[in-house]
């Protein structure tokens, strides 16, 4: 017979022998968070009170580790730390690049260009357009990383049509994975399937800084960030803790996307990341039958938006089931042929030639 899984309150019986060095036990300290138990796996993260907490508590990760591996029917434990901010310094409330008396941002090795996409709201097909634009970018040469910053709701995976796992030889760097030219990392290659995200501010800000300073990205042109929608802790955290070149702001051309599209604006404007432009996603549909085009979601909103802002309205993407297609079957749409991967052609070496024009680095 099987050895009978351990249930949650065991796993936690098992981590309250824990020793921690600030006093207690990893449970008594209140210091678990997300812990789950699935197919033999044990995940859980270890919130530390500050940075200086969480470099002094490998001894208790590896305990834990140790102890967790002894319950009848664990076969792996998968442990991550956190930190809050250190409490000994007041909080740097000046919002923007390079405030007085703030740390220089941080740049990562080999890459020359950070650019993020976002968007106000979800829905706008944000992840699409990352995807396929990175695709793009590899096409005409250049050395292109993806990273999928939508820690909650990764989609990355799916679109390249990888969702093995990337591997980490000596525990402490993760190789990022390839398809179509390009290098990508996701949170969602590190999760079973279907496992939910459910971690607070500092978590997420954690894992962003692992993916972008802890994954072997070699020398990359550009790494393109598939930002969460909304303007969140991963927003604050890109544009506040790393030197990005630029954002563009992916929105459909109805009002409320609009509305939640000028936020974004607003929140790229405050942290003082320049916005380079605007691109209006599904901005028409073209029956693949008849050939009628009809502009489902209005036209032109994206436009007028840009031209308000003084900015430049780089692309304006068509609505095809072909995209929706490629997407599911993990083949991008922009790497292969057609009138829809010429557009993404087309926003990639206006996009291309703007930078080295600019000596963009």
């Amino acid at each position: 017979m099987n050895a009978p899984e351990p249930t949650l309150e065991a796993i936690r019986a098992c981590l309250t022998k824990i020793a921690v060095p600030s006093g207690g036990n990893l449970i008594s300290a209140d210091r678990v968070r997300a812990l789950a138990f699935e197919n033999g796996q044990v995940r859980f993260v270890i919130e530390a009170a500050d940075a200086a907490e969480a470099e002094g508590l490998s001894e208790s990760v590896a305990a834990a580790e140790r102890a967790l591996r002894t319950l009848p029917g664990v076969t792996a434990v998968n442990i991550a730390v956190t930190a809050h901010a250190s409490p000994k310094a007041p909080p740097n409330l000046t919002i923007g690049r390079h405030p007085e008396g703030a740390p220089e941002l941080r740049r990562i090795p080999g890459v020359k260009r950070i650019l993020a996409i976002g968007s106000g709201k979800g829905g706008v097909g944000k992840s699409t357009v990352s995807s396929n634009l990175a695709v793009a970018m590899a096409r005409q040469g250049w050395k292109v990383g993806l990273l999928d910053a939508d820690i909650y709701g990764p989609s990355v995976p799916t679109m390249l049509g990888i969702s093995r796992a990337p591997a980490s030889p000596d525990g402490k760097t993760i190789i990022p994975l390839e398809a179509h030219g390009l290098k990508f990392m996701s949170i969602g290659n590190m999760l079973p399937a279907g496992q939910a995200v459910i971690w607070r501010g500092p978590m997420l800000m954690g894992a962003l800084q692992q993916l972008l300073m802890q994954v072997r990205w070699g020398d990359l042109d550009v790494l393109i960030v598939d930002m969460p929608p909304g303007t969140g802790d991963v927003q604050l955290t890109l544009c506040t803790h790393f030197d990005v070149t630029g954002a563009l702001v992916v929105s459909t051309p109805q009002d409320v996307a609009l509305i939640d599209a000028q936020k974004a604006l607003t929140a790229f404007k405050e942290l003082k990341t320049e916005v380079i432009g605007l691109i209006e996603n599904m901005s028409t549909y073209v029956c693949r039958n008849c050939g009628h085009e009809e502009h489902i979601f209005g036209h032109g909103g994206v436009a007028k938006e840009a031209r308000k802002l003084g900015l430049p309205l780089l692309a304006e993407l068509p609505l095809t089931i072909d995209v929706r297609l490629a997407g599911d079957a993990g083949t991008p749409i922009a790497a292969g042929d057609g009138p829809v991967a010429e557009a993404y052609g087309r926003l990639a070496a206006r996009l291309i030639a703007a930078a080295e024009a600019g000596g963009q680095e």
